[in-house]
């Protein structure tokens, strides 16, 4: 007879077989996955009766793994991450939303107004024009910018304002006194001092300059027409002051209010004697409100909010976006009083505000400048 077999619905509670010892051990899957040996089925044997009853089992495919030696596991992982991936990307360029700016990101917003005088530009050396004008007790260069008292704030320390005032010197000179500047050449000694928010703003102006109030390359920096003025004197006389308050628990406002006057002559005219003596007298009020955030001050950067100017002589016409062009000793204005804006023209306006310069605003050999009028 057949060796002892369990009853079909398999041994009854309580009782107890031959084999015992080995109902301890579960045949799972994995058990069965990681057999060295695995049975060949019915029909292979009866194919072919010469084999053995088992065949040994690759290494690779007891392990799970693929023919590259990779895991099933591992490489679903693997396809699952690259999907994540993949949907993280097309999710980013489809997303209809811009990128918020940091807070306090502004564009700079700008006003140039020329100013025309009555009379012929009076004309002279530098020295004298200089001696008998309003800039004849005004500072020189850089040292005419000078700081206030520096003082700490509610929610800023003395060095932190320290380096916003700092900040606003730096790019004052760098914008208004620096001579390759000045020249309508060099940009990139202003442009490195800006907060890099700003930094695209400035380089639309520069490429192309419009008088719409926010792409004059002549309201980030002063520069001259190099075909026609060129500076007369390197020296260039300043007066004005740097203010500073806080605008909020993490931001410093400076307002800097400077007037600037520079000796220029005609670019024609040379380097001599001669055309020291054909040199006038080019005038400019400018007004800049800096804001500086933590990050900007510890960056030594800084971020431009408004520009105001008024600069002359010039003639009202003059479009001031990219380059000042002065009027030079012996020319006198040709709109002076003619110029406007037609309020019936469609569309934004580009026409420059003009006004008139005064008469003390002009060197008069003759009469030396009185510091108390």
């Amino acid at each position: 007879m057949a060796g002892r077999v369990d009853p079909p619905d398999g041994m009854p509670d309580g009782a107890s077989g031959g084999d015992d010892e080995y109902r301890s051990l579960v045949f799972d899957e994995s058990f069965i996955k990681a057999a060295r040996l695995q049975e060949f089925s019915a029909q292979e044997r009866l194919e072919d009766e010469e084999h053995a009853a088992v065949r040994p089992r690759p290494e690779a495919e007891r392990h799970g793994r693929t023919a590259l030696g990779f895991s099933r596991q591992g490489l679903v992982l693997v396809l699952l991450i690259a999907l994540a991936f993949g949907t993280a990307i097309y999710m980013g360029i489809r997303n209809p939303y811009r990128t918020p700016t940091r807070p306090g990101a502004e564009p700079m917003r700008s006003e140039l107004m020329p100013l025309a005088p009555l009379d012929p530009v009076p004309g002279a050396t530098p020295a004298d024009l200089f001696e008998h004008s309003p800039a004849a007790h005004f500072g020189k260069g850089a040292d005419g910018v000078t700081l206030p008292p520096v003082r700490s704030s509610a929610h800023f320390s003395e060095s932190q304002v320290l380096a916003a005032l700092a900040g606003a010197k730096d790019y004052i000179v760098a914008s208004s006194l620096d001579p390759k500047v000045l020249a309508g050449g060099a940009v990139r000694p202003v442009r490195v001092l800006l907060d890099p928010w700003q930094q695209r703003q400035f380089d639309r102006s520069v490429e192309s300059p419009r008088n719409d109030s926010r792409h004059a390359a002549t309201a980030w920096m002063v520069r001259f027409d190099p075909a026609k003025a060129a500076l007369a004197s390197d020296e260039v006389r300043v007066r004005g002051t740097l203010a500073v308050q806080e605008a909020g628990a993490n931001a410093l406002e400076v307002t800097a209010d400077h007037v600037f006057v520079y000796a220029v002559r005609p670019t024609d005219a040379g380097d001599g004697k001669e055309a020291r003596k054909q040199a006038s007298l080019f005038s400019v009020r400018r007004e800049v409100r800096f804001h500086f955030e933590r990050g900007d001050l510890r960056d030594h950067q800084v971020s431009l909010r408004q520009v105001s100017m008024r600069a002359g002589p010039m003639n009202c016409a003059e479009d001031p976006s990219d380059t000042l062009t002065p009027l030079l000793a012996g020319e006198r204005s040709k709109d002076v009083g003619r110029a406007g804006t037609d309020p019936f023209a469609r569309g934004r306006s580009t026409a420059s505000m003009c006004g008139l310069l005064a008469d003390d605003a002009q060197p008069s050999p003759e009469h030396p400048f009185r510091p108390d009028r």
